[in-house]
């Protein structure tokens, strides 16, 4: 029995009826874009997906949506997937890599070959391209950088998504296109912050020493800002998603602790045992001996004290009210984890 949307098509139903059609979703079989998949077809909308294996959809496999095999290597199938489109949400691409060419050739050249696909079959498609906060980089302060700032990433990953953000640009006037730079997201289907509530469930957080805060954002809040950003009147914006108040690293795992009902300790640990750690994953991770998403980007990423984001702006231009606070939305991860039977 398929799940009920975590966001209702009553709820964004003002946006909704404003999308146009056709639907065309690149990784609507992750953990944002599934629960984007599944609010568009509770609204009676058939979403194209891009998937790579039609037998193996994961969370949407029994969605009434019109599959397109294929991937971002595959230029044909991105042309199937968008020709006749009128609204294309982008959100595939490489989160975890051991190297700059696996982001770059996931993340930049699989957007290339989109937005290439898109002028020739698609040209009056609005494009939504979901990238990342890393695209920017962290914050100098924990106040956060506005879209308006000057990228600066610092992992091969955060390049990659910046590259992709300019294959987008180059539509220029020719169509119309928005981005999207969510925070740290987290919520039912998540497994990178599910490595947070994992921790607490252990009953202890390992946390770089240094002072740390984050811009975090719930999937829910995340679906409802792109559903929004779909309808935008003016192209050529960026929105920058996620609470308006960022939260210290140490702050986000008590919040993740009371909501579920949990205690924990800390270990601080500095930012050289980090880096030592993620060269010895690497390799770990290619045998199947340890299954973690650590490697030398992520440990790079973990030096910086903020990364955070100035979304007050965005989302009320976006008109997307409040956003769900940490401790809300993680009371709702740790009843979807219990209910799956990933924690207890």
């Amino acid at each position: 029995m398929a799940d009920v949307p975590l966001v209702s098509p009553s709820s964004v139903a003002p946006w909704l009826g404003d999308v146009q059609q056709p639907v065309a979703v690149t990784g609507g079989t992750g953990f944002v874009g599934s629960h984007l998949v599944d609010t568009l077809c509770g609204a009676g909308i058939r979403p194209r997906v891009l998937v790579r294996d039609p037998s193996s959809p994961r969370w949407i496999a029994d969605r009434p949506v019109e599959w397109v095999p294929g991937s971002l290597d595959d230029r044909e199938a991105l042309e199937n997937l968008v020709a006749g489109s009128k609204t294309v949400i982008h959100l595939a691409g490489v989160v975890t890599a051991d190297g700059a060419a696996d982001f770059d050739r996931g993340n930049r050249d699989g957007t290339a070959r989109l937005v290439g696909a898109v002028r020739s079959t698609a040209p009056p498609a609005r494009l939504v391209h979901v990238s990342s906060l890393a695209a920017v980089g962290p914050a100098p302060t924990p106040e956060g950088l506005g879209p308006e700032a000057e990228p600066s990433p610092v992992s091969d990953y955060g390049r990659s998504k910046l590259a992709a953000e300019r294959e987008v640009r180059t539509l220029g006037e020719d169509s119309w296109w928005t981005i999207v730079r969510p925070p740290a997201i987290y919520g039912p289907r998540d497994t990178d912050m599910f490595e947070f509530f994992k921790m607490v469930d252990g009953g202890w957080a390992t946390i770089p020493t240094g002072e740390h805060w984050l811009t975090v954002a719930y999937v829910a809040d995340v679906v409802r800002c792109i559903l929004a950003a779909t309808v935008a009147q003016e192209s050529g914006r960026i929105f920058h998603l996620g609470e308006p108040d960022p939260y210290r690293m140490e702050a986000v795992f008590e919040q993740i602790a009371a909501a579920g009902g949990k205690r924990f300790r800390t270990i601080r640990v500095p930012p050289a045992v980090v880096d030592v750690v993620a060269g010895i994953a690497v390799p770990l991770r290619r045998t199947g001996l340890w299954r973690t998403a650590l490697t030398r980007d992520k440990a790079r990423e973990a030096r910086e004290a903020c990364w955070t984001a100035r979304t007050a702006d965005s989302l009320a231009e976006l008109a997307v009210g409040d956003q769900t606070p940490l401790c809300s939305g993680a009371g709702q991860t740790w009843s979807w984890l219990r209910e799956h039977g990933w924690l207890k």
